[in-house]
């Protein structure tokens, strides 16, 4: 296989994972109608604290427990707001809800949904909000079923910087919750189940409501959403693809709804977009999970207008620990302590959250596997460089220089091997036409001369092999780098997102910039390029017209990356004229035919033959 054959497998091999990675997001399922019928219309259910669980034994024993003691529903919705994290590098707002005595949403002040220049300045000042798309609050208690069990009413009260929910039914069952913001988008809570009964009380198995993830902007997709949590110190991931229960990660089967953990106990668990995550750690490991995906009513009419490329089939998901049921003596309690992370996914930030998830901080960035070594290394880099004044647009540009310094003599070497073997290509040709009748026989020969002239036929593969991993980690990071979220450079608004200009009128496909230089300076790169000895007219083609098909795979995705690939081949470019100048005129004198066969050998009697001498007259 010469380099040329071996050049094509491996850019197809980056086609198809780049293609798995981003079918979903090209084009998403269709809508379940049902299903969508059936979250928009489901009849609202009347709040009861508790549902008898168990063993039929152990429902024939217990009374249900009722509602809390003089509350009424109706007359406790109550919000509040707690602004107490104001400060230079945090801004956020809790939404305390009494119907369910929880978190029901959280506004990140810092942060605009819309990251894109708009004609209406005022779509740009709405804010992220996380935990809003359900109507379960985070930090919920529903006993026995998560499916059936709805919210109870709380009564809410302030004590300094704690917020308090407590509610207790007519046989004395007390729940108490306790929240306090610190610092860090962290908020610390704790569930404190009481039996405040003269006997003891069966407690039904019982749902700790983490929290809930859903679409950020209309066009986010499902792709970049779902479920993390750590167990042990292995980390276990469930996307959209597994409720979609895909074959082959793109056939779908019989959708899945519920996703109970396999591995126990949980140290944490995360539900998270693209961006901005909630993380929940329990003081003491909880016994499982439990999560849900929820379909949300698809874009109205209205939106699709402003928003033509929006999810028509967007989904949330909801989190929750599952406890064991227990049994509570009179005047005995039980108690859960958590630390709630509730903001975007900066690595730094993530990074302060303690060793109880140092291993889930790379999962939640997404900068898991091999190629994830490299992502977090290059968005390392990249903070450094933004601390140090550059932008991210200037600082991605930069990355781009020192990796192809760093990689410039080997990438020399190789052009420079190409440009050998571009001169030869005569000789090696008369090789081929001499033993075309014996395939085995040429290609030893070939070698041979290869060999003999000091060139590869392999040499340009490695370069392009060394810095796969590096354009990987650049795909990676720049999927989840919140960073780049809003980051302008140059016409380009958002470095995070295709960089559209307009949309191409009665074709109504978005015109992207980026990805047309990309294509034209990787064209303009492989014009340069010298094809490889004995390719067929039909390979120079493929290989000639290879860019274009990166063009339409990278066509929609972030215009960072796409960035990053065109700065990549104008350096190649830049580097193959200085070779080229430097070689001008210096054409390679190639040795006609290989060194002489030693005694022995499979040629010897076969292809050399001894010169008769010349007798002196």
């Amino acid at each position: 296989m010469d380099r040329k054959s071996v050049a094509i497998l491996i850019f197809s091999i980056l086609g198809m994972v780049i293609w798995y990675k981003s079918i979903n997001q090209m084009y998403p399922p269709k809508p379940n109608p049902q299903t969508v019928a059936e979250n928009q219309e489901a009849p609202s259910v009347n709040p009861t604290l508790m549902e008898t669980a168990g063993s039929p034994g152990e429902q024939e024993s217990n009374t249900p427990l009722t509602a809390p003691v003089g509350v009424e529903a109706s007359t406790l919705i109550l919000d509040m707001e707690y602004e107490g994290l104001r400060n230079k590098t945090v801004s956020l707002d809790y939404n305390f809800t009494s119907l369910g005595g929880g978190i029901e949403s959280i506004l990140l002040r810092d942060f605009n949904v819309t990251t894109r220049r708009e004609e209406d300045d005022s779509t740009t000042e709405e804010k992220v909000q996380l935990n809003h798309h359900l109507e379960i609050p985070a930090m919920s208690v529903l006993f026995g079923s998560l499916e059936a069990a709805s919210p109870m009413p709380y009564q809410l009260s302030q004590q300094g910087d704690q917020i308090m929910a407590t509610t207790q039914t007519e046989e004395g069952l007390r729940v108490t919750k306790t929240f306090t913001p610190t610092t860090n988008y962290v908020i610390q809570a704790s569930i404190r189940i009481e039996n405040t009964s003269e006997q003891g009380m069966n407690v039904p198995e019982h749902y700790v409501v983490t929290g809930s993830t859903g679409p950020t902007t209309p066009e986010d997709k499902d792709l970049y959403m779902g479920l993390r949590y750590g167990y042990e110190d292995e980390v276990e991931e469930v996307k959209e693809g597994w409720f979609a229960n895909r074959t082959l990660g793109c056939f779908p089967g019989t959708p899945r709804t519920t996703y109970a953990s396999e591995y126990d106990p949980i140290r944490w668990a995360s539900v998270d977009n693209q961006y901005f995550a909630m993380i929940t750690i329990p003081e003491k490991p909880a016994p499982a999970l439990v999560t849900q995906q929820k379909a949300l009513p698809a874009p109205s009419v209205e939106t699709l207008q402003k928003h033509p490329n929006a999810n028509p089939n967007p989904k949330a998901y909801l989190n929750a620990f599952v406890y064991p049921a227990t049994t509570l003596g009179a005047n005995q309690n039980v108690e859960y302590q958590y630390t709630l992370f509730t903001g975007p996914k900066e690595y730094n930030t993530l990074a302060r959250l303690g060793k109880q998830t140092n291993e889930g901080v790379d999962a939640v960035m997404g900068f898991t596997g091999f190629f994830g070594v490299f992502a977090k290394g290059l968005l390392l880099a990249m903070n450094k460089l933004v601390d140090w004044g550059l932008s991210y647009g200037w600082a991605i540009v930069a990355i781009t220089v020192i990796i192809k310094i760093l990689f410039w003599p080997l990438t020399q070497a190789s052009t420079r091997s190409m440009k050998r073997m571009s001169a030869l290509q005569p000789q090696m040709k008369a090789i081929q036409d001499k033993y075309k009748e014996d395939p085995q026989k040429m290609n030893r020969k070939l070698m041979e001369f290869m060999r003999e002239n000091k060139v590869s036929p392999l040499g340009g593969c490695l370069p392009i092999l060394l810095q796969l991993p590096v354009f990987f980690g650049f795909y990676s990071m720049l999927q989840s780098a919140i960073e780049l979220r809003g980051a302008s450079f140059l016409w380009t608004s958002d470095l995070s997102q295709p960089d559209t200009l307009f949309i191409i009128p009665g074709l109504e496909i978005p015109f992207n910039l980026w990805p047309l230089l990309m294509g034209a300076a990787q064209l303009w790169q492989t014009s340069m390029t010298p094809p490889s000895p004995g390719m067929d007219p039909a390979q120079q083609k493929i290989m000639r017209y290879m860019p274009l098909m990166f063009v339409f795979i990278l066509y929609n995705f972030s215009a960072g990356l796409a960035l990053y690939w065109t700065v990549q081949n104008l350096l190649s470019i830049v580097q193959m004229k200085l070779i080229r100048n430097e070689t001008a005129g210096s054409t390679p004198t190639p040795t006609d035919q290989p060194k002489t066969p030693h005694k022995g050998s499979p040629d010897w009697g076969q292809s050399y033959r001894k010169p008769n001498k010349k007798k002196n007259p």
